[in-house]
C-alpha cells in the first residue's frame, strides 16, 4: 500500500524580501514518479531543497517522510533520501573512483577517507553500478568520465542506500542527444519497476521526462500553475500559462516533446 512521502502545506520561502516559494499545497506519494517544470527562477530547485530536508520552508509546514521540517532531525533523515544534483557532484573529488563514489553515499560522505565498508556494501555499489550501465567503469576516476557518465554515476551513488526518496535535479542538463536518450531510457526502466522508491524530477524540458513517470508540478513565480496525474497536469494549456507563451505539445509512446505554437 502506497504511504505519502513528501506533504507540504502553504509552503512559502522567503528570501532578501523575495518570494520564492508562494502558498504551495503539495503531496507525493511512496508510488508516484513527479516532474517538476517550470522557467528559470520558478523555484524549482527550493522545492527540492525542501524535499531533501536541506532547507525549511519561511512559512507552513513540510513533511518528509512523514517527519515534519523543524521537529526532527535532519540528520537522521537524509539518508534515507537519495539526491543528485550539479551542486553534489562538485563536491565529489575529482580523483575518486566510480566505485568509491557510489560506496561512500552509505556515509554521506564524499571521498573515501577512513570510513570501514563491509563487504555486502561493495557487493551494492558494484550492482548498482551495473544496474546504470557503468559496471566497466568502477575504476575509472570521476573526472576523467563524460558529462553523460558522470550523471549516472551520481544517480547510481544516489540510490546506493536504498532511499525512500529519489530527488534528482535536471539530471539531463548539459547532455548530448544520445547521453541524454540513453538516461532517459534508464531513468525510464528505473521509474517504471514497483520497487524503485519515490521521485522527482526537476527538469526544464518535457522531451527529457521519462517513461514511467506519473505525475507533473507546473511552477512559476513560486506558485503552482497545475499539479496532478501526467495527462491532466501537463497539457497545451498549462504549458503556456507557465512559459507565458503559445505552445504545442505532443506526445507519442510515452514521451513528449513541445514548441512555441506556430503564428
Amino acid at each position: 500500500m502506497a504511504s505519502t512521502v513528501l506533504q507540504f502545506r502553504d509552503v512559502s520561502v522567503v528570501r532578501d524580501g523575495n518570494t520564492i516559494l508562494d502558498g504551495v499545497n503539495w503531496t507525493v506519494d511512496s508510488d508516484q514518479r513527479w516532474v517538476i517544470l517550470g522557467p528559470n527562477g520558478a523555484g524549482k530547485t527550493t522545492l527540492l531543497q525542501i524535499a531533501a530536508a536541506a532547507m525549511h520552508p519561511t512559512k507552513g509546514t513540510a513533511e518528509v517522510l512523514q517527519e515534519a521540517l523543524g521537529k526532527v532531525d535532519v540528520f537522521e533523515l537524509r539518508p534515507m533520501i537519495g539526491f543528485a544534483s550539479t551542486a553534489m557532484a562538485r563536491r565529489i573529488p575529482r580523483t575518486e573512483t566510480v566505485v568509491d563514489t557510489v560506496l561512500t553515499a552509505a556515509y554521506s560522505v564524499t571521498g573515501r577517507w577512513n570510513e570501514e565498508y563491509e563487504e555486502v556494501d561493495l557487493r551494492r555499489a558494484r550492482r548498482v553500478l551495473g544496474e546504470w550501465g557503468l559496471e566497466g567503469f568502477a575504476d575509472r576516476r570521476f573526472g576523467s568520465l563524460s558529462d553523460g557518465e558522470q550523471k549516472r554515476v551520481q544517480i547510481a551513488r544516489s540510490v546506493m542506500t536504498d532511499p525512500e526518496l529519489l530527488l534528482l535535479d535536471e539530471p539531463a542538463a548539459s547532455l548530448d542527444l544520445g547521453a541524454r536518450e540513453e538516461l532517459v531510457g534508464l531513468l525510464g526502466g528505473y521509474a517504471s519497476s514497483s520497487s524503485s522508491p519515490a521521485i522527482v524530477m526537476v527538469t526544464h524540458h518535457v522531451e527529457e521526462i521519462p517513461q514511467g513517470f506519473t505525475h507533473a508540478l507546473l511552477l512559476d513565480h513560486g506558485r503552482i500553475v497545475s499539479a496532478g496525474p501526467l495527462a491532466e497536469a501537463l497539457t497545451e494549456e498549462t504549458l503556456t500559462e507557465t512559459f507565458s507563451m503559445p505552445i504545442e505539445l505532443t506526445e507519442a509512446n510515452g514521451r513528449y516533446a513541445a514548441r512555441a505554437a506556430a503564428a
